[in-house]
Parts: structure tokens; sequence; C-alpha cells
């Protein structure tokens, strides 16, 4: 899994599937999948990642880089690697 601890917060590298009929997040292999229910359009997918993340996360959570990509890195500020594991897992 693509999560790395730095000294501004943990970074989750995830890869976005937009259009889906359902927001989930899935892991395959070692790929972090979120399936948007949003369009790529105007910023709508980067949105409803960041308000869900910071739903599940309880924390504040900022795209990192790749805004117009659908490879994301995210920045999840006051939680570890361990803890964003364990909250993904279920």
């Amino acid at each position: 899994m693509s999560i790395n601890e730095t000294k501004d917060g943990t970074i989750i590298t995830i890869f976005v599937k937009p259009n889906s009929p359902k927001f989930k997040i899935e892991f395959d292999s070692n790929e972090i999948v979120v399936y948007s229910t949003e369009e790529p359009v105007k910023g709508k997918v980067n949105r409803e990642i960041i308000k869900e993340f910071t739903k599940l996360l309880h924390t504040k959570v900022e795209i990192a880089s790749g805004a117009t990509s659908r490879q994301k890195k995210l920045l999840i500020k006051d939680k570890g690697k361990k803890e964003i594991e364990d909250r993904l897992r279920y």
C-alpha cells in the first residue's frame, strides 16, 4: 500500500476512477483505488475525495499533487500510517 509518513503529515497515493455508481475505496494489490461518483469536471472529483476522506479519517485532508490526474497524492494531517491503514480497511 502506498502510504508514507512525512514531517508534514502522511501521504497516500491513490488512483481515481470517476463516474462510478457509488463512492468506495478498494485495495487492488499494492494500489488504493478510489471510485468517485462525480465526473471529472471543474474539480468535482477532488472535492468529493477530500470530503469523503475527511469524514472517514476525521482530520484535515488535502490534495498534495495530481489535481488534474487520475493518480493523486493526498496529504493527511495529524494521523500516522498505522491509524490510516486501519481506518481504510474497514
